[in-house]
């Protein structure tokens, strides 16, 4: 299956929302399963919870965005996170995209983005945005093809006005 960009439109507030507590509730699975796996579940209260949490976060979010520009959540949602330009997250802009997570009340920044279209402070600082995404099937006949890639997203930007981004 192949990926279609929906409505030309950027992930809205519910989607957003759902990455976030799908990230959140897989984040803590594999964080207990892997201290699970290595012995430490019982010996949580020794390590830096802090430390802990935070290294698990930055692996989770940098490593399936660095790859496709979508981690667990996101796949649910039907999202993707991409560049402005609409191209493919490099694992650098991945990088930096997680680094902006670790701002003090970052995880509600996305809430305080306009007209239902929300794009958070990892968002704004990496020069990225989140998309809406759809699966659709390619048609492997050739007289029809099913699947045709847009040339351009129009996206509003905070300040109204157009932003051409080709794919």
């Amino acid at each position: 299956m192949d990926e279609q960009i929906v409505n030309n439109e950027l992930a809205s507030i519910k989607q957003r929302f759902g990455n976030f507590i799908l990230d959140l509730f897989f984040l803590i699975f594999f964080l207990k399963v892997f201290l699970t796996l290595v012995g430490l579940e019982n010996s949580i209260e020794q390590l830096n919870e802090n430390i802990l949490g935070l290294s698990a976060m930055f692996i989770y979010y940098t490593i399936q965005e660095a790859l496709c520009g979508k981690t667990l959540g996101k796949r649910i949602t039907g999202t993707k996170a991409v560049n402005e330009d609409g191209s493919k997250l490099t694992p650098v802009k991945a990088l930096v995209r997680t680094l902006y997570r670790f701002i003090p009340f970052e995880p509600i920044s996305f809430l305080f983005g306009g007209q239902g279209k929300p794009r958070g402070w990892h968002d704004l600082c990496s020069k990225t945005i989140v998309i809406s995404t759809k699966k659709i099937k390619k048609n492997n006949s050739s007289n029809v093809q099913s699947f045709q890639k847009r040339s351009s997203i129009d996206l509003k930007n905070q300040s109204g006005s157009l932003i051409d981004t080709p794919i």
